[in-house]
């Protein structure tokens, strides 16, 4: 299970909104969490697809959640949800249950309940592009 290592990643994407995340950042939270090698490489991939395709994601988010525009979201949501994007759109071997629950429970622990409801909404519209939040 990845739990340890979307954590991980929340932590770094989060702190990234704030100051410029280098690799001597991530290699300590990879230590710091105790990240085997499968778990690191899981992360450089969603880290790669995130730099690859942030504004898709941001247009995305802007699209999908008319409540909050993008610039507007709790970084801490934010940091969530384009885990779970870089997952759902770009990582075939993980199910899109899986994502949005890991990301429901990562809000639950590091945001709020109305977090992990919002997230889950904005995710589940997004990939089924269904009704905005």
């Amino acid at each position: 299970m990845r739990t340890v290592a979307r954590e991980t990643l929340f932590k770094i994407i989060f702190a990234s909104q704030f100051s410029p995340a280098d690799k001597e950042f991530k290699e300590h939270m990879y230590r710091l969490d105790k990240l085997d090698d499968a778990d690191k490489q899981y992360c450089d991939k969603v880290l790669e697809i995130i730099n690859l395709h942030s504004q898709e994601f941001f247009a995305l988010l802007d699209e999908k959640s008319l409540s909050f525009p993008e610039k507007r979201i709790y970084p801490a949501d934010k940091s969530i949800m384009l885990i779970a994007l870089a997952e759902i759109l770009y990582m075939d071997d993980i199910p899109v249950k899986v994502s949005l629950n890991e990301a429901a429970n990562i809000a639950s622990k590091f945001s709020s309940e109305k977090s992990a409801s919002f997230i889950t909404g904005v995710l589940s519209s997004a990939i089924s592009g269904g009704n905005n939040v």
